[in-house]
C-alpha cells in the first residue's frame, strides 16, 4: 500500500513540475521537428522543392516489376504462390470487402497521396509566393506536377473507371465528400495535364526515371486511345454487357454521346505526335531482319540499356521514353523472383500455354497442336519473339554451376520428365525446374514455362542475388506506334495501319501482313500487340477496353506436360541433357483448374471501391455489378 501511495505522489509531482513549465513557456510545443521543414522553406529553397518533386516519383512503386504482376491477372501468365488475391481476381469473386490483389502502383489511397503532393506543388509554383526565382526550374517542376498528376488519375481511371478529380490540396476543414466526376471530365482533365506538362517540359532535359514532354504525349497518347475504346463508348459497351447496361450512372464509365469517330481522330494525332518526335528503335527496315537479328533486337528493346550481355544493343534504349530504373539489389530482384526454381529463382509468374501457342510461325502462319508436324517439334521455327520471351524445356539458359552445382553442364531449361539409364535399370526423373526438382522443389512453374523477357541474359548474372538494372518500361516508342496503328484501323485507314504493323514485324524478323480488310487486320494488331507487348501491364487494361474479356481473360489456363522417353537402342545415363537423338519427346498441351478457376465476370470490367472508402466518402457511388 505504502509503495501505491508513493507512486501515485511521484506521479501527482512531475505533473505539477510539467505544468509549470507549460506556464512559463506558453510556446513549449511550438517547435519544429528535427526531421521535418516549414513548408514556406521548402518553396523558397530550389533545391527542397525539387526534392519534394522528386519524392512524387515514389508513386511509380516497382512499376511492374513488383512480385505480383498484372499479367497473371490476364491471359499471359499464372502466379505460382496462393494467398495473395490474384486467383479472387481471375475467379470473379473480388467484392468492396474483399479487393484481392491491389498492387502499390494504382492502389486507390496511395494514388491519392500522390495527387495531393500534386496539387500542393502546382499550388505553391503557380503563386507570386514562392522564392524561385530561376523559371526554367520552375516551369520543369510545374511540368513535372502536372504530368505525375495526370500519370496517377489515368492508373485510377483505367483500372475503376472515373474517381473524383480533386485538383486542390485540402485543408483538415474541407468536406471530404466528393462525387464521381464523369468519365468524360475525367479524360478531359487528365489531357488538360498533359497539354500542360508537354508545353512546361518542351526542351528541358531531365535525368533518366523523370518525365519528359515526349513521355506526357506518350501519356496523352495512350489515354485518348482507351477513351475511344469500346468499353468507354456507353452505347457499345451496353450492347456488350448486361451488368454494363443496367448500371445507373453510366456517366462514370465512358462517354454517353458524342462524335466516336472525333475521339479516334484524337487518338491519332496524340500517337502521331509521339512518333514524330522520338526515336524509337530500328523501325526503318524494309524487309525482315534475321530470326537471330529479331531475337536480339526484342531482348534489346527489352532490356533498356541495362544489360551488358554480349549481343544486347545499348543504342535500343532509344525505345525507351519513360522508364523506372534501379539502382541497388534492394529495388528490384525481377530475375529471383520470377526466374526457373533450378537456379534457385520463384517462378513467380510463369507463362501459360494460351500465350505460348500465339506465337506465330516464323513464316506467319499460326501455330496448332493439330498440326502433327508441329506438335512433335513445338519449340521451333517460332516467331523469333518467342525466343526473347520464354524459356522452354530445352531452352538454353545460363550457366547453373554457378548457381546450383554441376548437376546439368548443358545448361538447359528442364521442365519435363525423363528417362535415364541407371545401372540395368530405366528410372524416370523430374527436371531440375520442375516442381518435382532435386535443387528446390517447392517453388517450381505449375504451367511448365518461365518468362525470361526482363531478365539480364548476362551469364556473369546467374546468380539471383547479384544485381540487374533494367527498367521497367512504363512508356516506350512502340507502344505510341500500336496506338497509332489502333486508331487508323478504326477510322479505315489501313495502309497506315499496314506500314507499321509491318515496321514492328521486320524489327522483330517477322514477315509482312497479309490481311486486307478493316475486320481482319483489327484481328492481326491485336494479335501483334499481344506478342509485342508481352508482360508489359498492356493486355489486362487491353482485353478490357475491346470487351473481349470473356473469350481471354475468361479462359481456363492452360499448362504443358513433357516427357522425355528413350528411343529404341537410346540411353543415357545422368545429368540428363535435352537431346532429340537420343529420346522420343511428348508435348501434351494440359488445362488445369486445380491452382485457378478462372471466370470471367462483367462486373471485374471495374475494380470495386472498398467498402470503406465507401464508408468514408458517401457521395462515393460504387462500380456496376458490386
Amino acid at each position: 500500500m505504502y509503495k501505491e501511495m508513493n507512486k501515485k505522489y511521484n506521479y501527482l509531482c512531475l505533473i505539477i513540475v510539467i505544468l509549470t513549465v507549460l506556464s512559463c513557456k506558453k510556446d513549449f510545443l511550438a517547435v519544429t521537428p528535427p526531421d521535418q521543414i516549414e513548408s514556406e522553406l521548402v518553396w523558397n529553397d530550389p533545391a527542397l522543392a525539387q526534392a519534394f518533386v522528386t519524392d512524387i516519383y515514389n508513386g511509380f512503386s516497382l512499376g511492374g516489376f513488383s512480385e505480383e504482376m498484372l499479367s497473371s491477372v490476364s491471359d499471359e501468365s499464372l502466379f505460382t504462390h496462393p494467398n495473395r488475391g490474384i486467383d479472387l481476381v481471375n475467379a470473379g469473386t473480388i467484392n468492396p470487402t474483399t479487393l484481392g490483389w491491389v498492387n502499390d502502383s494504382w492502389s486507390y489511397n496511395l494514388m491519392y497521396n500522390r495527387i495531393r503532393a500534386c496539387n500542393i506543388t502546382i499550388e505553391k509554383l503557380s503563386g507570386t509566393e514562392n522564392g524561385i526565382s530561376n523559371e526554367q526550374l520552375r516551369d520543369q517542376l510545374l511540368g513535372e506536377a502536372y504530368f505525375l498528376r495526370a500519370y496517377y488519375y489515368q492508373q485510377l481511371v483505367r483500372f475503376m473507371g472515373s474517381v473524383p478529380l480533386i485538383l486542390k490540396s485540402y485543408a483538415l476543414d474541407d468536406n471530404f465528400s466528393v462525387k464521381r466526376s464523369t468519365y468524360e471530365e475525367c479524360i478531359t482533365q487528365i489531357v488538360k495535364d498533359c497539354d500542360e506538362a508537354i508545353t512546361k517540359l518542351q526542351g528541358k532535359t531531365l535525368p533518366s526515371g523523370r518525365t519528359s514532354s515526349l513521355a506526357a504525349m506518350a501519356l496523352k497518347s495512350r489515354v485518348l486511345l482507351y477513351a475511344a475504346s469500346d468499353l468507354h463508348d456507353v452505347p457499345t459497351a451496353k450492347s456488350k454487357s448486361a451488368v454494363i447496361s443496367g448500371f445507373a450512372n453510366p456517366e462514370y464509365l465512358g462517354y454517353l454521346s458524342g462524335d466516336r469517330t472525333a475521339r479516334w481522330r484524337a487518338a491519332l494525332d496524340a500517337s502521331k505526335a509521339v512518333i514524330d518526335a522520338g526515336l524509337g528503335y530500328k523501325l526503318n527496315l524494309g524487309a525482315p531482319a534475321s530470326a537471330a537479328d529479331g531475337r536480339a533486337n526484342y531482348k534489346s528493346i527489352a532490356m533498356g540499356g541495362g544489360s551488358k550481355a554480349p549481343g544486347v544493343d545499348a543504342a535500343a534504349a532509344s525505345e525507351l521514353i519513360l522508364g523506372r530504373y534501379f539502382i541497388d539489389l534492394s529495388d528490384m530482384r525481377y530475375g529471383r523472383a520470377n526466374g526457373p526454381n533450378g537456379y534457385h529463382n520463384w517462378a513467380g509468374n510463369t507463362p501459360i500455354g494460351l500465350l505460348v501457342d500465339d506465337y506465330e510461325m516464323t513464316d506467319g502462319s499460326a501455330f496448332s497442336w493439330t498440326n502433327a508436324a508441329q506438335k512433335a517439334a513445338p519449340y521451333q521455327n517460332r516467331d523469333p519473339r518467342f525466343y526473347a520471351t520464354i524459356l522452354y524445356d530445352g531452352a538454353g539458359w545460363k550457366p547453373r554451376d554457378k548457381v546450383s552445382g554441376n548437376v546439368d553442364p548443358a545448361n538447359q531449361i528442364q521442365t519435363g520428365a525423363y528417362d535415364l539409364q541407371e545401372g540395368s535399370n530405366v528410372i524416370t526423373v523430374q527436371g531440375l525446374d520442375t516442381r518435382g526438382s532435386s535443387i528446390e522443389n517447392w517453388n517450381g512453374s505449375w504451367t511448365g514455362y518461365y518468362t525470361q523477357k526482363f531478365i539480364d541474359p548476362d551469364p556473369n548474372i546467374a546468380d539471383a542475388n547479384q544485381p540487374q538494372f533494367v527498367p521497367w518500361p512504363f512508356f516506350r516508342y512502340t507502344e505510341a506506334v500500336l496506338n497509332y496503328v489502333e486508331a487508323s484501323i478504326e477510322l479505315n485507314q489501313l495502309s497506315n495501319a499496314i506500314l507499321w504493323l509491318n515496321r514492328i514485324r521486320f524489327r522483330a524478323g517477322m514477315p509482312a501482313v497479309t490481311a486486307a480488310s478493316q475486320s481482319a487486320l483489327r484481328d492481326v494488331y491485336r494479335h501483334e500487340r499481344r506478342i509485342e507487348m508481352a508482360y508489359e501491364e498492356q493486355r489486362y487494361h487491353d482485353t478490357r477496353r475491346w470487351m473481349i474479356a470473356p473469350e481471354t481473360l475468361g479462359r481456363k489456363t492452360t499448362y504443358i506436360k513433357i516427357t522425355g522417353k528413350f528411343k529404341p537402342g537410346k540411353t543415357m545415363s545422368a545429368p540428363y541433357k535435352y537431346d532429340p537423338t537420343v529420346y522420343d519427346y511428348t508435348y501434351t498441351p494440359t488445362t488445369e483448374t486445380a491452382q485457378e478457376n478462372r471466370r470471367w465476370d462483367d462486373k471485374v470490367y471495374f475494380r470495386p471501391f472498398s467498402r470503406d472508402e465507401i464508408n468514408r466518402n458517401k457521395e462515393l457511388k460504387q462500380n456496376p455489378g458490386y
